[in-house]
């Protein structure tokens, strides 16, 4: 089980599913690179890129090569998802998308402002106390959420070096002062069609960051996948309603016929053990 997370994130935002996945999954949590606390690989910021970094990563801790990689992600991390099929079609048995970026054009204000060159720069390079509250609190429908550690997290992350920089970056790749890109999108989309998977999308119907009408989108485009709409949910349905998302996601797997060994769960991080490497 590869888990994905969004961008400006790190692998913590899919800590809650830990304790459910690690009982039937080698589970593996990926800071992005450039996010989290993993360095910047070559190349630009883009899907592409972040997607061959993410596949060298999961081939350096892979123990058992002939063993396909059940991938989600969520926000940001979807999409890399989707990049991750398709540069590695063979080696992915399962897609879940979770509130994914790359079904429509729409994502809030703040995200588009990180796009714009000058201010974009100077929003991602500025992190205080109270802008990391107002990001926690956009994220979460509750804003009970917003916790203390969260936010201080948070603000760890966004002083790392270049933390700034590649946040910048990566927002002006994919979206514009009008939203997300479209020729990204369509290509991305258009490789995943390509290479058909059992596929699980999953929504906050309270989503601010990425709208949940982009779920019906995704349905559209994607009529063989299931699907699941958390009712009262924010952009991270894997924290807010963790035990519901873990049993919706354990069924999708099981109903699809993907099993893997028990195993322990793993900048890579496991629940057992503190995250390491990069």
């Amino acid at each position: 089980m590869v888990l994905l997370h969004g961008i400006g994130r790190s692998l913590e935002d899919w800590g809650s599913q830990f304790p459910f996945l690690s009982k039937a999954y080698r589970t593996v949590a990926v800071d992005i690179a450039g996010f989290g606390m993993s360095e910047r690989a070559p190349g630009p910021m883009d899907i592409p890129a972040l997607a061959t970094a993410t596949v060298e990563t999961l081939d350096a801790v892979d123990v058992d090569p002939s063993s396909p990689w059940h991938v989600a992600g969520n926000s940001l991390g979807g999409a890399v998802a989707m990049g991750v099929l398709a540069a590695r079609p063979e080696r992915v048995a399962s897609l879940t998308l979770v509130a994914s970026a790359g079904f429509g054009r729409e994502v809030t204000p703040l995200i588009r402002l990180l796009a714009v060159p000058g201010i974009g720069n100077l929003l991602a390079n500025t992190t205080t106390r109270a802008s990391a509250l107002l990001t926690e609190r956009l994220i979460f429908a509750d804003s009970s959420y917003a916790t203390g550690p969260r936010i201080d997290h948070a603000v760890e992350l966004a002083r790392r070096v270049d933390a700034g920089p590649n946040l910048h970056e990566t927002a002006h790749r994919l979206i514009g002062i009008r939203g997300v890109r479209a020729g990204w999108r369509t290509e991305l989309l258009r490789a995943v069609e390509e290479h058909c998977r059992p596929m699980l999308l999953m929504w906050g119907s309270r989503d601010r960051i990425l709208p949940e009408h982009h779920l019906r989108r995704g349905r559209a485009l994607f009529p063989h996948a299931r699907t699941h709409r958390f009712d009262g949910a924010g952009h991270m349905p894997q924290i807010e309603c963790a035990g519901e998302f873990a049993d919706v996601f354990m069924n999708f797997l099981t109903e699809a016929g993907q099993s893997d060994p028990l195993r322990t769960s793993g900048r890579t991080a496991t629940p057992d053990t503190p995250p390491t490497g990069g």
